[in-house]
């Protein structure tokens, strides 16, 4: 016959205290910990085959738990109830940090400067306000604060600004029936640039390495006009950049686009594209349509993308001896895009890029710049 254990004190749970628990097992958001333990109080307050609470041990092996779990959390829930199944406050290192402190980090790396640079460092503001440099760090890190970095931006005061917005937009989200839309741009200016000394290539362990320095063998320039529905590129490369050149180019668009549609290109606001000359060819040509982004948003543009694939897959890290050398690999990108071309959908609507415009405005009017 084995030795009986100790009697176990019945738990008498409410009604209104079994709701709860039973809630707090269903949460499926709740934290796991405290469901456990509405669990295991629960299984504590059943009622064993000899009218007695389960002992210790029968509640253990339903929950999963050791014996020593279920007498800690019995004990806490007589002595507390329902709120002796939260977690207590574990010791520690008090605050040494108050919140007026963190307040005036707060105020001081917003609105101040140091005396000698442009921005705070972690250092110099935790000498500024005499706290530990991973104080400022856990600090700024919990704001979102970083001064070390700076961005660019500029608001266009063209003063057409929302109607072009309209048009270029309504491009590309509802274009016309039996027409091509165009995004036209120049990459001017693309240096042929070969490096002072033969490119290591990649090793495990080891990137590929080039000179930091180079050797300019000249410059060309790129015209591109980009198909918004199919992402095809026709593409012209002139060693200048002249109205001369891009009306070269724009008989080039002629001739590859099918007589039978209308073309619709999107431009920025570049000199070469009003010269009498163009206008000209333009009233010569009624198929084509020029459409202006505003003045100083070139990111309206969606060849300024593809402008960008160009930049990283071929020009940044090419090595060309000769200009012909360098046109000799974008006219084979090109190519190669075009056999698997991939289009940039636009998906922001006129009305969502005015209303972010506008609230950008509010929150600079409001910081009182």
């Amino acid at each position: 016959m084995g030795r009986p254990g100790p009697k176990v004190e019945p738990l008498n749970l409410t009604d209104g205290e079994r709701a709860e628990l039973e809630r707090w097992v269903r949460r499926r958001k709740g934290a796991q910990d405290l469901a456990l333990r509405a669990r295991l109080i629960l299984a504590c307050d059943a009622i064993g085959e000899d009218c007695l609470p389960v002992s210790t041990k029968v509640v253990a092996e339903q929950v999963g738990v050791s014996r020593e779990t279920v007498s800690k959390w019995r004990r806490r829930f007589l002595a507390d109830r329902l709120a002796g199944l939260a977690d207590e406050p574990r010791p520690g290192r008090p605050r040494t940090v108050r919140d007026e402190q963190v307040a005036d980090l707060i105020a001081r790396t917003l609105e101040t400067k140091p005396a000698n640079a442009t921005h705070w460092s972690t250092r110099a503001m935790a000498r500024q306000m005499g706290l530990s440099q991973s104080t400022v760090s856990r600090v700024w890190r919990a704001f979102g604060l970083q001064p070390h970095r700076s961005e660019t931006f500029k608001l266009s005061a063209d003063p057409f600004f929302v109607e072009k917005v309209h048009d270029v937009v309504g491009l590309y989200l509802d274009p016309p029936e039996r027409a091509l839309v165009l995004c036209v741009d120049e990459k001017s200016q693309i240096q042929a640039l070969d490096r002072s000394q033969p490119v290591l290539p990649m090793m495990p362990g080891v990137p590929e390495r080039a000179t930091h320095d180079y050797v300019r063998a000249g410059t060309t320039t790129l015209f591109a006009a980009l198909d918004v529905a199919s992402g095809k590129v026709i593409g012209s490369l002139h060693r200048r950049h002249r109205a001369v050149e891009f009306k070269k180019f724009l008989i080039k668009v002629d001739n590859e686009v099918p007589a039978e549609l209308d073309v619709h290109l999107i431009c920025d606001n570049y000199a070469t594209h009003k010269t009498p000359a163009i206008k000209k060819w333009l009233l010569a040509h009624p198929r084509f349509h020029l459409h202006f982004t505003p003045t100083g948003s070139s990111w309206l543009n969606l060849v300024e993308r593809w402008f960008a694939e160009l930049t990283t897959k071929q020009i940044r890290r090419g090595v060309h001896k000769t200009v012909h050398a360098l046109e000799h690999d974008i006219r084979a990108w090109i190519a190669s895009w075009n056999e698997d071309p991939k289009p940039f959908v636009w998906t922001k609507t006129a009305e969502e890029i005015l209303d972010a415009l506008a609230s950008y405005c509010r929150r600079i009017s409001d910081s009182g710049h």
